[in-house]
């Protein structure tokens, strides 16, 4: 659950809010336009709870702005200075008292040593909660070859209180796969560790299990990885990797499989569950999803191309197969839900909503790696009528991937290079009972125009989490730099 920290006398901070908002400036020239803020959190759906909507001006010849948030209720907030620092506190009861209701701002900027007031705009507070605790992240400079510091990370959504799960600063400078919980549940998590001491840690049962890196019956290692909501399964692809670079301004670089398969794993039996009716060897299938009643498996497959020359020919359509939770059986038929190649198109990372109604996907031109993909769109199956349509309100002219539910199925998360085309970023966005998404809004930071001008990190694969992951990094390390791991068999189904 997102913080809810009301523990004090609103009335005496609305007084104070009252009378510094009176000192503002008099002299301020009305212009009827919006204004043009960092981050854009004009007419946004918020939840309760969620940090303050810290903001200032794009403009950076702008230097100081003067902002009033106005309550339906009557309530309000003032803040003065380079940026918004909203109370914490203060914003969150404002939040509470406003539920599902509208909150109106009033900003005013000072360029040249003259006040300019702009047009109110709206910030709409959602009836429905966003349940989560926070969410994951792994965070890592956008490089290609070589890569530095990165590591998986936890952020609580109702502050900006960040901490490190685990880094390679204190795991000898090892490539850290990003980290998948069980429906937002971090009882059960699983993540990857890539060199000489790699493995594959699986958390369940209140321990952890280091499994040997690279099985040799797949001939590789088992990365994205998706829980079964019963906890004793989990699947996986096994890829073989390959990356190189365009020449061109918007495609950077180009990341393709010569072969990659589907596959489950079993916790219990520490068996790898293989199925020769979806590991066709012409074929390369990827990316997979248990339903959250586990009874299907949805994974993406696309005809194998010969690399690199055809890379851009690799388009991936979704798929799904029947799942026996009893006996850990694929079946033995495969539905063709999207069939995205006979249109041109490809479709990766398929996750759908918990409450089992939406399986959200990407949409390219081709091939599965979609965050160096511009053209990349988010895209909406209903499950119920099969009916799909892109999240308009969402999507930008920049890549648009790596999407997760909230554990309720309202909200979901994605990244997006929509700021500089260079940098992930993590936005959330609600949906309503009608399929439409809400305009989404950047992750708040307390100073965000600072924060992420100046950081220089991308975001991966973030995911909400209940509450926090809890793990013990210090013994995650010690473990991971033994040479004790877990083998894992290879079995048919």
């Amino acid at each position: 659950m997102i913080a809810k920290k009301t523990s004090f006398s609103f009335s005496l901070l609305l007084t104070l809010a009252v009378l510094a908002a009176c000192s503002g400036p008099q002299d301020a020239v009305f212009v009827d336009e919006l204004p043009v803020i960092y981050p854009d959190y004009v007419d946004v759906t918020i939840p309760v709870g969620i940090a303050p909507l810290n903001f200032a001006m794009a403009d950076d010849s702008v230097t100081a702005i003067d902002v009033v948030v106005n309550g339906a209720d009557g309530s309000m907030l003032y803040s003065k200075g380079a940026c918004t620092d909203f109370d914490i506190q203060s914003w969150h009861a404002l939040l509470e008292q406003n539920r599902g209701r509208e909150l109106n701002v009033t900003v005013c900027a000072k360029r040249d040593g003259q006040w300019t007031r702009f047009r109110d705009f709206s910030i709409h507070v959602s009836e429905a909660d966003l349940p989560d605790w926070g969410i994951t992240y792994r965070r890592i400079a956008p490089g290609y070859e070589m890569f530095g510091l990165m590591g998986i990370y936890e952020r609580e959504l109702g502050t900006f209180e960040e901490k490190s799960l685990l880094d390679n600063h204190a795991n000898e400078g090892m490539c850290i796969n990003c980290h998948t919980s069980n429906r937002a549940n971090p009882d059960q998590h699983v993540f990857h560790i890539r060199g000489e001491h790699g493995a594959t840690l699986i958390h369940t049962n209140g321990r952890d299990e280091l499994l040997k890196a690279v099985n040799d019956s797949l001939g590789g290692t088992m990365v994205y990885p998706y829980w079964h909501p019963g906890g004793r399964y989990c699947a996986f692809s096994t890829n073989k990797t390959s990356q190189m670079f365009h020449t061109t301004k918007e495609n950077v670089v180009e990341v393709y499989d010569s072969s990659s398969d589907v596959f489950v794993y079993d916790t219990e039996n520490h068996q790898i569950v293989g199925d020769t009716l979806i590991m066709k060897r012409l074929w390369a299938e990827n990316c997979p999803a248990f339903s959250p009643d586990g009874r299907w498996l949805y994974f993406v497959t696309a005809r194998r191309q010969i690399y690199p020359t055809d890379y851009d020919k690799e388009r991936y359509s979704l798929c799904r197969v029947s799942f026996d939770p009893a006996t850990g059986h694929i079946g033995q038929k495969v539905d063709t839900l999207v069939n995205a190649a006979a249109e041109g198109k490809s479709v990766s990372w398929p996750r759908p909503s918990y409450d089992g109604r939406y399986l959200m996907y990407t949409l390219a031109d081709y091939g599965y790696f979609t965050i160096w993909h511009p053209e990349c769109d988010l895209w909406l199956l209903d499950l119920q009528t099969g009916q799909r349509q892109p999240l308009t309100t969402v999507n930008s002219d920049r890549a648009d991937s790596f999407h997760n539910w909230s554990s309720d199925g309202g909200w979901f998360l994605f990244t997006s290079r929509r700021d500089d085309g260079r940098y992930s970023r993590i936005y959330l966005s609600s949906i309503g009972q009608d399929g439409q998404a809400t305009k989404p809004f950047l992750l708040p930071q307390r100073d965000p125009k600072r924060f992420y001008t100046q950081s220089l990190y991308s975001y991966n694969t973030p995911d909400f989490t209940i509450r926090p992951v809890g793990n013990d990094s210090q013994a995650q390390v010690r473990a991971l730099k033994s040479d004790e791991r877990i083998p894992t068999e290879m079995v048919k189904n």
